[in-house]
């Protein structure tokens, strides 16, 4: 038996008939205004004041700005940042799934290592790789319990770039590998036992259905983590590693100025870190697009039964 709930004639009229329209009122918000003119002032006072210093000396800050030896110092920063945070991603993935795997001797493990690279902070791992010859003169690789294959002295081999590399590398490991931990298990189980079903390897499974659908979750911690990588090789001219800070550090030491000189510096982690950003927002914005599209069209189909639902309903009983 079909039972009609239509709406009444009169009340389908009266949802029927336009609303008039709403005028908004324009309304000054003097609070609004009055911190606007704060911030500009602000804003204002700190260049004016910057600008007419004469202490900062910004004919100092042009003439360094591009001193050869300053391009060489940023050119070891890049480098440092650029290979550290390359054996930082490749260790943070393995131990990422050592962490999540079942067998307990890898997991703990991994989590042996998060714990301890993430409780030490990057300068005293720097100065520690650094000093590593006064507890190990010599590294020697052999057969265990059998005779040496290969002696290498502690000082040549761990030199100042080295250092600088293992300080910050298996450090950003640790982060990383949290990141990517955190990623991967934002992926639906099903999404792996759909591949499985489809007969996919577990490698295969990993690469072309978690870690493409993790990656939009990992990017924005790893574009903050490269950020930082890049700012904390500041740290390596503790050891004399040769990148932009100690550059102007050995510059400033004979002609004692200090400020210019780092305010060159400044000038050029800043654009280093602006570049950096719009990069990690284009590849932010490419790998969420699809995420974005499917949300829109979900959307889309979901509002013609919101619409329905204002029409009258026929209830079978």
């Amino acid at each position: 038996m079909t039972t009609n709930l239509a709406v009444p004639a009169r009340a389908r009229r009266n949802e029927a008939a336009p609303l008039p329209p709403i005028k908004a009122k324009s309304r000054i918000s003097w609070s609004r205004i009055l911190t606007l003119v704060i911030l500009l002032w602000v804003v204002i006072a700190f260049v004016v004041g910057a600008a007419t210093n004469e202490r900062l000396d910004w004919g100092a800050v042009g003439t360094y700005l591009f001193d050869p030896r300053i391009l060489q110092g940023l050119q070891t920063t890049l480098v440092l940042t650029a290979v550290s945070m390359a054996i930082a991603t490749v260790l943070g993935v393995v131990l990422a799934l050592m962490a999540l795997t079942r067998d307990p001797a890898p997991r703990a493990f991994a989590r042996t290592y998060i714990t301890i690279f993430r409780s030490i902070p990057p300068m005293v791992q720097l100065l520690f790789w650094y000093f590593l010859a006064a507890i190990l003169p010599t590294i020697t690789i052999g057969i265990p319990f059998g005779p040496d294959l290969v002696t290498f002295d502690t000082n040549l081999l761990i030199t100042q770039f080295a250092a600088a590399l293992l300080g910050l590398s298996l450090g950003e490991a640790a982060f990383l590998a949290e990141y990517i931990r955190g990623g991967i298990l934002s992926v639906p189980r099903g999404q792996s036992e759909a591949a499985a079903a489809c007969g996919l390897t577990p490698a295969k499974t990993f690469f072309r259905v978690v870690f493409p659908q993790a990656i939009r979750v990992i990017l924005p911690a790893y574009g903050n983590s490269l950020i930082s990588q890049v700012k904390n090789t500041a740290m390596v001219f503790v050891i004399g590693a040769g990148d932009l800070m100690t550059e102007a550090q050995l510059i400033y030491s004979q002609n004692f100025q200090q400020i210019p000189l780092l305010i060159v510096v400044s000038i050029w982690y800043l654009v280093i870190v602006v570049i950096l950003t719009q990069v990690q927002r284009r590849i932010e914005n490419h790998y969420s697009r699809g995420y974005t599209r499917r949300t829109e069209k979900s959307s889309a189909r979901r509002q013609p039964l919101i619409a329905d639902s204002d029409q009258p309903h026929e209830v079978t009983s």
